[in-house]
This record gives structure tokens, C-alpha cells and sequence, in this order.
């Protein structure tokens, strides 16, 4: 998957992802994150977390260490199992996914394992290739040309030969694991050219696709937050109080004995 990014269309890919994450992260406090998968993006440089770490999975131990060139983040390489973090459960604040369930040896395992190792109210990102798109309709007519024996070598456009999860799909997942989508957004709309000269010339296809046809991106992203029932939301409440507190109403009153004594005043007044 590391040599298809270096191609035109996986660069092309790539600078899309980057300015969204940039983007998406920036404004995710806390103190640890994490990435899982594609050290060829620096997905948490936007992010000022102290703690960051970069994780890729064991298989493709070597891959990922070859090509992990991440200047200025401070980043640690760890090599493990998607679906088995070493990490404490609800331990990370920020957990990024780009393109880690299509390498995942089991998607499902390995959002459980991210829902557990979030903090409540943690965040995760996610990207991945949108199968309704011109990209994944040329990588569905690649597979269906392999089956039928039609087609070898360059029949697969996209680096996975397997099935591609959908936007819809995934957002269910999210919702069984009780995460909240907060964002969702596509994009890369040109057609799934493989040399520079003909994606440049379909540039215009990038303003006209987020208007016109914003769901048939080539990717989409997403970030959702991971929902507690029960929590209690301290800061909230003590907001609350303060708030009733700041202004107080200012009562008077007429004691009793002050109105004698004014009685008093008046008739020896009258009597003099």
C-alpha cells in the first residue's frame, strides 16, 4: 500500500487527506493520541497533544518503519495488532484511522478495541476509499474482471483487494459502539486516472464535485465522539450554579420595632 501512495492518484490522495486532518485535529485537546496505520501522513501534525504515538500493524512491521517519515511530530513507532492495543482502557484522548480498517485484518475488532482505549467524550477519526464513488466503481469492475479471468496486473485500481466499507455502513458501527458523529465530509472527485497530466487536467471537477455531487468523493472522513451514559458533566453544572449566584435580588425590609419607633417619634412631636 506504501508504493501506491508514491504513485500519481495515491499523492493526489494523500494532499487531500493531509489539509483535512490538519483541519479535523487542530482543536482536539488532551494529552495522548494515537495513529493507527499509513505513516506516509502525518495525521496528528495539526494536533499539540504532548503525548503522540504512531503504531503500525505487525504484519507490515517493516513497510511501516521504512517509510514513516514524519518531520518535526513527536511521534513513537509501535508494532502491534490492530485488535490489540497497548494501551490501558480509556486511556487516549484522540485515536486516528486513515485507511486502518482497510488494512485491518477485522474492521469490527478493531473499532471495538479503539472504542476501549478512548477516554469518554474521546474523539476518533476516520478516512477510508468511499465505494460509491468513480474510484470504487473501477475497483468493483477490477474484481469483477479477476473473477471472471478477464484481467491481471492493473485490472485493480486501489491498493486493497477487498471489499471497501461504506459511509452509511460505518456510521452504524459507530453508532452500535455508542460514538456520536460529529463531522463527516468527501472529497477527491476526479475520475481515477493514473498520471499527473490527466488528473491536473480534471481539476475543475474539485469545486464543481463539492457542490454538485458532494457524497461521490473518492474518500470520505469522519469524526465521531465516544458517548458515556450516566456521565455528569461537572463543569457544566457548576457554570450553572455560579450563574444563578452572580446576581443576587437585594430585598428590604421594615423591621417591627423600627416602625414603633417611629410612632413613638411623631406623637411626642404632636404633643410638644
Amino acid at each position: 500500500m506504501g508504493a501506491w501512495f508514491a504513485t500519481p492518484p495515491g499523492a493526489y490522495l494523500l494532499e487531500w487527506e493531509q489539509r483535512h486532518l490538519d483541519e479535523a485535529v487542530a482543536d482536539v485537546f488532551g494529552f495522548h493520541a494515537l495513529q493507527l496505520g499509513l505513516p506516509q501522513l502525518d495525521a496528528l501534525r495539526g494536533n499539540r497533544m504532548p503525548h503522540r504515538w504512531l503504531a503500525v500493524d505487525t504484519p507490515h512491521r517493516s513497510d511501516g518503519l521504512v517509510h514513516a517519515k514524519i518531520p518535526g511530530q513527536r511521534a513513537v513507532a509501535l508494532n502491534c495488532d490492530f485488535d490489540a492495543l497497548p494501551f490501558d482502557s480509556q486511556s487516549l484522548d484522540l485515536v486516528v484511522l486513515p485507511h486502518a480498517l482497510e488494512l485491518a485484518r477485522d474492521p469490527h475488532l478493531t473499532l471495538r478495541e479503539v472504542e476501549r482505549v478512548l477516554m469518554p467524550e474521546g474523539r476518533v477519526v476516520i478516512i477510508g476509499f468511499n465505494p460509491t464513488s468513480l474510484w470504487g466503481m473501477r475497483q468493483q469492475t477490477g474484481f469483477a474482471r479477476r473473477r471472471l479471468g478477464l484481467g491481471r496486473g492493473k485490472s485493480m485500481f486501489l491498493p486493497r483487494e477487498r471489499e471497501l466499507i461504506a459511509y452509511r455502513r460505518l456510521r452504524d458501527w459507530l453508532r452500535l459502539l455508542s460514538f456520536e458523529v460529529e463531522t463527516g465530509r468527501f472529497g477527491c472527485y476526479r475520475p481515477p486516472l493514473r498520471s499527473d497530466q490527466w488528473l491536473s487536467r480534471f481539476g475543475w471537477m474539485e469545486p464543481a464535485g463539492g457542490r454538485w455531487w458532494p457524497v461521490f468523493g473518492a474518500v470520505y472522513a469522519l469524526t465521531a465522539v465516544k458517548r458515556v451514559r450516566g456521565m455528569r458533566l461537572v463543569g457544566l453544572v457548576r457554570d450553572q450554579r455560579l450563574k444563578a449566584h452572580a446576581s443576587p435580588a437585594v430585598v428590604t425590609q421594615q423591621l417591627p420595632h423600627h416602625r414603633e419607633a417611629s410612632r413613638w417619634t411623631r406623637e411626642m412631636i404632636e404633643h410638644d
